[in-house]
């Protein structure tokens, strides 16, 4: 069939015996159009899905590579001084499986960028890829880039191993042994631990949150981001204790052994890993006896940031556990209910005793007894009257707090009673009209009847009257 600007004629159809042919001219090009929008509508929403699954493969990809090389950089720094001999080409071999990780990793940041890319000319349907490079774009590809090339280089293939036996495992030497080298290897392994940024990133693609159409759905009707600070707040409120004690154990490891290999340069104790977790797990509970402190630039770095994380990690801490500690709703209740019942026993003892006091006061008045019994009774009748006072002011309080507890849901209930009973009258007002109506027709059906039947005999009794 083909396409033209001809219009399309639909013949109807018969009605009470009339038949009546109408024409309606309806533009073949515009269903044309509308089709082939639907169609590519179909086709992008399908595009849109295989690109986030692109994007999640790569960035699955990306932090797999990135802890390799970390993995094999903490083995480098660990086994160098144990295992690799003059002459042998161990050391060689690591460095370049470091040096070909990050390049691993540098192709998989940029293959994840340019399906990012993919994805925003998909969304807003532009045809120029370069719309999408904006300069806040390239400056975080840039960073991204120049964080996940940062790896150590080293020449060892010709080196002196000179091991000193102060230490636990101290850093190969190159062979130029210059301190300078030495350093800026120690700062490049230490910094490879910035790619651990890529972890925000594989939680936010693999969350169920934005995987899940209904947690978009109402997010985009509620003007919602989804973010990686939305996901960290939905774990930190579904599994508080699990998400802070895993970040916990893990910040402790990682920074013990950074401070480990920037002490090892020296002949301190805290180049010793025991040492170390010791220091970084006081220094994170900002406690600091100060028995133990680190000697280098790099060591004061690290328990600095420690300091500094331990404290918002406390904060967390205090909160999740506030908030395992409070009382629910009903738990609530039960306690203040049995807390109102003792306080109303106690009222109810101290009233008596304030009675029996003012008896025996007054029986004292009465038989003019000692003086000193006298007073005595007088001082018990006033720390009667005192305890009465206290405890029908803590009832008072109690009963205040309860209220305002029962205030909103007694408000909630009263409102939905009010609803429900407007419901009810607004059916039953309905109900009435629509039998009004009935028997408005039945009344006017009932007059035309009557109007007939007058109408008929009228015409009926007219020729005989004439």
């Amino acid at each position: 069939m083909e396409m033209t600007n001809r219009d399309s004629k639909v013949e109807c159809v018969k009605c009470d015996g009339l038949i009546n042919s109408a024409k309606v001219s309806v533009p073949l090009s515009l269903i044309g159009k509308r089709a082939t929008m639907e169609g590519d509508d179909l086709y992008r929403l399908r595009d849109r899905k295989v690109l986030l699954e692109d994007k999640k493969r790569l960035c699955a990809l990306a932090l797999g590579t990135a802890l390799l090389g970390i993995l094999l950089m903490i083995i480098h720094a660990e086994i160098c001084p144990f295992v690799y001999k003059p002459g042998t080409n161990i050391a060689l071999i690591v460095n370049c499986s470091i040096t070909l990780s990050t390049g691993c990793l540098i192709v998989l940041i940029i293959a994840f960028h340019y399906k990012d890319i993919r994805l925003f000319i998909n969304d807003h349907n532009q045809v120029d890829w370069r719309i999408a490079l904006t300069s806040h774009r390239i400056l975080v590809i840039t960073l991204e880039l120049l964080v996940c090339s940062i790896h150590p280089i080293g020449t060892y293939w010709k080196m002196g191993l000179h091991v000193n036996s102060s230490s636990s495992a101290p850093l190969c030497a190159s062979n130029h042994h210059n301190g300078a080298l030495m350093n800026l290897e120690l700062l490049l392994s230490v910094l490879m631990f910035l790619r651990l940024y890529l972890v925000h990133r594989a939680i936010l693609l693999h969350s169920k949150v934005l995987l899940s159409a209904s947690y978009r759905s109402i997010g985009s009707l509620n003007n919602i981001n989804f973010t990686f600070r939305f996901v960290l707040k939905l774990l930190m409120n579904k599994h508080p204790a699990r998400t802070l004690l895993a970040f916990i154990l893990f910040f402790w490891l990682t920074a013990s052994w950074m401070l480990t290999l920037c002490e090892r340069q020296t002949k301190a104790s805290t180049g010793h890993i025991d040492t170390s977790l010791w220091l970084i797990a006081i220094t994170f509970l900002t406690v600091g006896y100060g028995d133990v402190a680190p000697t280098t630039s790099c060591g004061k770095v690290v328990c600095l940031f420690t300091g500094v994380m331990g404290v918002g990690c406390t904060a967390m801490l205090v909160a999740v556990v506030t908030k395992k500690l409070v009382l629910n709703k009903g738990e609530k209740h039960v306690h203040f209910f049995m807390m109102d019942i003792q306080i109303s026993k106690r009222i109810r003892h101290a009233a008596a005793n304030v009675l029996r006091e003012c008896w025996l006061l007054h029986r004292t008045s009465l038989t003019n007894g000692n003086r000193g019994e006298h007073r005595r009774h007088q001082r018990c009748l006033l720390e009667a009257i005192r305890v009465f006072r206290h405890l029908r002011f803590k009832h008072r309080q109690l009963r205040d707090y309860v209220s305002e507890m029962v205030d909103l849901p007694k408000m909630q209930m009263i409102m939905c009673d009010l609803s429900a009973n407007w419901n009810n009258s607004y059916r039953e007002l309905e109900q009435r009209i629509l039998s009004m109506e009935q028997k408005l027709d039945e009344l006017s059906r009932c007059f035309q009847q009557t109007s007939e039947l007058l109408s008929q005999v009228l015409h009926h009794h007219t020729p005989e009257i004439r």
